[in-house]
């Protein structure tokens, strides 16, 4: 059983930037992808960008490749999300994800989720 537990959202101006930290309670996540995903009420939850836990290898949505950067911090157990450049419609729930198997875009795909984290863009 994986815990995750995320940090950082809040309400923030287009154009700015945020920074989400997700805590996972396994220590050994080498066979893991973790993964940020977000979800807006009455839509389906979306993949934002994932990082395989053992390469550090990242890979992203279309929707926020080039603004977006995925982290890891392997001594303390931690993945990130660095956003930049935040329009409105990034404003939604993020929640951390981890699964088994590599490069997974699909929600089926991760077993283990937080809580979610709200982040507000405002025009």
């Amino acid at each position: 059983q994986v815990q995750l537990v995320e940090s950082g959202g809040g309400l923030v101006q287009t154009g700015g930037s945020l920074r989400l930290s997700c805590a996972a309670s396994e220590r050994s996540l080498y066979s893991y992808t973790m993964a940020w995903f977000r979800q807006v009420p009455g839509k389906e939850r979306e993949f934002v960008g994932g990082i395989n836990w053992s390469d550090g290898g990242a890979f992203y949505a279309d929707s926020v490749r080039g603004r977006f950067t995925i982290s890891r911090d392997i001594a303390k157990n931690t993945v990130s999300l660095q956003m930049n450049s935040l329009k409105p419609e990034d404003t939604a729930v993020y929640y951390c994800a981890a699964g088994s198997g590599l490069g997974r875009i699909v929600r089926g795909a991760y077993a283990y989720w937080g809580q979610g984290t709200q982040v507000t863009v405002s025009s």
